[in-house]
């Protein structure tokens, strides 16, 4: 079957440019491959035109606007997953201005369309004490409750996205002093984290325990299934909510009711603000591509004190930080960034 150029150059976005001239990561380049996917859906189920017979000319700024209402009111899509979908629509369309510019004005046309705004979320994070609290949990009687205390603070003590947890291999860390953690986020970019003292003894046992030290090793997954399968973001989160679920019986003022894998990095991020390292040095250990986003914590942190401020009646006590926090070593490398 003879392809259109529509699909000749989607081939291309997706299996030369991304991967080859932009560097993208695996994951990046399936998130932009499911947006283009449901375009084709849409494109089948509303305008009646299958995949294999689009061309340019079926893709217009209206169609695509169709497009992103479809997947709010159809597919029930929040408003950060529509405006992802809508980055890698014009991330598409970017690279077509330079392939086809026959049709530069659609192609600007589609570029116009603006993300839209998402209403004002809650950004969960756990206190020193809720940390605490959570750490408790885990059964360390048994292999299952070790392994789970060992992700559950690496998640933390890394300020790792859910992915980045689930890539890391035992190549990925070096046990020096202090140990650090190779990172690999978005984009591919790696990033250093330090680990402190406490951690790095918890992640050796479990690494022992798990024959995860020896060379034929290197490149299983760290976290994973007795198969040597990665865990999934799935599984991960539900290994988060059943030791937050047990925690929040205990004192639910120190466990939020929504608590994510992302709340474990917002955590890392509240408590280092705290502890006074600057937001440079924060942006740089969590692998923020700007600044501009790490400062939503330092907001968050100013919104905290104004309310306790206006709540004079609550005690004043200062938190007490997680054992690892105290280590004034680590707390100075960050600093020193």
């Amino acid at each position: 079957m003879k392809q259109t150029n529509f699909a000749k150059r989607l081939t291309e976005f997706l299996m030369q440019y991304l991967p080859g001239e932009r560097g993208y990561s695996t994951n990046t380049i399936k998130s932009y491959r499911d947006a283009m996917l449901l375009l084709l859906v849409y494109m089948k189920s509303i305008h009646k035109k299958n995949a294999d017979k689009i061309d340019f000319n079926d893709i217009t700024q209206e169609r695509i606007i169709g497009f992103l209402q479809w997947l709010e009111q159809e597919r029930t899509c929040s408003i950060p997953t529509r405006n992802a979908r809508l980055a890698a629509i014009h991330s598409f369309f970017k690279f077509l201005q330079y392939k086809v510019p026959e049709q530069l004005g659609e192609w600007q046309r589609i570029l116009s369309i603006k993300t839209k705004k998402t209403p004002g979320i809650k950004q969960t994070y756990l206190t020193a004490e809720g940390l605490n609290l959570l750490f408790q949990q885990p059964d360390v009687g048994t292999e299952k409750g070790r392994r789970d205390l060992v992700l559950l603070s690496v998640l933390y003590e890394s300020a790792a996205r859910v992915q980045e947890l689930i890539d890391l291999t035992p190549s990925s860390i070096t046990f020096s002093n202090p140990a650090l953690l190779m990172v690999t986020g978005k984009g591919n970019k790696s990033r250093m984290v330090p680990i402190s003292e406490q951690v790095s003894s918890l992640l050796c046992a479990y690494m022992t325990e798990h024959n995860l030290l020896e060379p034929f090793a290197n490149e299983y997954p760290l976290f994973g299934s007795s198969r040597k399968q990665k865990f999934t973001r799935m599984g991960i989160t539900s290994i988060l909510k059943k030791y937050a679920d047990k925690a929040r019986k205990i004192n639910p003022a120190l466990i939020p009711d929504r608590i994510t894998p992302h709340s474990m990095r917002r955590s890392k991020a509240m408590i280092l603000l705290k502890a006074g390292v600057d937001i440079v040095s924060i942006r740089d250990f969590m692998g923020h591509s700007s600044v501009t986003t790490t400062e939503i914590y330092a907001r968050s942190d100013r919104e905290q004190k104004m309310k306790a401020i206006e709540h004079t009646a609550l005690s004043n006590k200062t938190d007490q930080f997680p054992a690892w926090q105290k280590d004034r070593g680590l707390l100075s490398w960050l600093e020193s960034l």
